[in-house]
């Protein structure tokens, strides 16, 4: 079983790149930020290594990219608009952590409803690597087309415990079909040639507002690569320009230069509809904000989330308190529904409110 040697932990921890947490009653250890050779969010829980999942560079020119990042056959996997959990069988149950490494009470309470957790029971050693997505999430605002209510998971990688790296894409496959767990589809097999296959693919998730495809090498070195389509450009613009204070310029900027490159590699005609949208995404975001602020005087988003166990429900509101800082994320409601326990919260955007609070108060900026 490989460790991270006890004097990198403890040199982790006195430079506040790691931190002791304990959650849902689970005592484990969270690497906040990348440490030498260990990614943040990596996890030690009862003395096992849940490692980081890596970053995945992402292709902005497709004919370009293709050729430069893979020399073979790769698959085109759906990306799906979500948030990443890392699940692993510790302290006598499923646990999920995100990416950030923190145990997450609502995946954890919701496991059982998402996916076959005996799997893990057989197989002790593994980590299963998933997205969760859908409206009734406590993490983001947008989600998927194709999901109308609730929250559904998608297996997209088995990692091992103790040690970094992934089950090749085939022997994965076989591995999450044969214990019948969700996964993320798999939309076809393709090599730098098939460019326009692969053109033709990414147009119909496109008009479907769908986010784009993870590509992934079927042989050594076992490349990677993300692209997404304009339509999800234009949809992280419109659930993001209430937080115009708080992201980067080129949070925007990033997704206008994704579109616009997506149209061109395309060969798209200009789209009077497709730029209303864009420009919608900005300008009826911001009209909401400043409605909401008149109406309530602050600009939040809205989170609801189902849950097995209440105990689950407080963790869950207390963790994000603690996240986002005194006072911005709000208790709504916490009622039972029937079979759920149904939480309501709110999170505060500070830097918007403070601004349209200024502003419509008459106060002046300098640009």
């Amino acid at each position: 079983m490989a460790t991270i040697p006890r004097e990198v932990v403890d040199e982790a921890l006195a430079a506040g790149k790691a931190r002791r947490e304990e959650i849902l009653d689970v005592a484990y250890l969270r690497f906040r930020d990348d440490w030498h050779h260990i990614p943040r969010g990596t996890v030690i829980v009862e003395g096992r290594i849940v490692w980081g999942y890596p970053r995945i560079g992402r292709i902005l020119r497709l004919e370009t990219g293709l050729a430069e990042q893979f020399g073979g056959p790769f698959q085109a996997e759906e990306k799906i608009d979500g948030y990443n959990v890392r699940i692993v069988h510790a302290a006598g149950r499923a646990l999920a952590f995100t990416r950030g490494g923190f145990l997450c009470p609502f995946t954890t309470d919701r496991l059982s409803d998402l996916m076959d957790t005996s799997f893990l029971e057989a197989e002790p050693e593994r980590v299963v690597c998933a997205e969760v997505a859908g409206p009734e999430n406590p993490y983001l605002v947008g989600h998927p087309p194709f999901i109308a209510e609730d929250v559904r998971l998608f297996v997209f990688d088995l990692m091992p415990l103790d040690r970094p790296g992934f089950e090749p894409p085939d022997r994965r496959a076989a591995l999450v079909e044969a214990a019948r767990l969700p996964a993320a589809p798999v939309l076809g097999r393709y090599t730098p040639a098939d460019l326009e296959a692969l053109r033709a693919l990414l147009r119909r998730l496109d008009a479907e507002g769908r986010e784009g495809v993870v590509l992934k090498a079927l042989a050594p070195p076992w490349r990677r690569a993300k692209y997404v389509t304009a339509a999800s450009a234009v949809a992280d613009v419109r659930v993001s320009v209430s937080a115009l204070r708080q992201l980067p310029p080129e949070y925007f900027t990033n997704r206008i230069l994704r579109l616009v490159l997506f149209l061109d590699e395309e060969g798209m005609a200009a789209d009077p509809e497709l730029e209303r949208r864009l420009g919608a995404a900005f300008i009826e975001g911001l009209r909401e904000a400043i409605a909401q602020f008149r109406a309530q005087r602050h600009v939040t988003h809205r989170f609801r989330c189902r849950f097995r166990r209440r105990a689950h429900a407080e963790a869950l509101l207390a963790l994000q308190q603690r996240l986002a800082g005194h006072g911005q994320v709000r208790l709504l409601r916490l009622e039972r529904e029937g079979e759920w326990e149904v939480l309501e919260f709110e999170k505060v955007d500070p830097e918007m409110t403070g601004l349209l609070g200024h502003v419509l108060r008459g106060g002046v900026v300098y640009d």
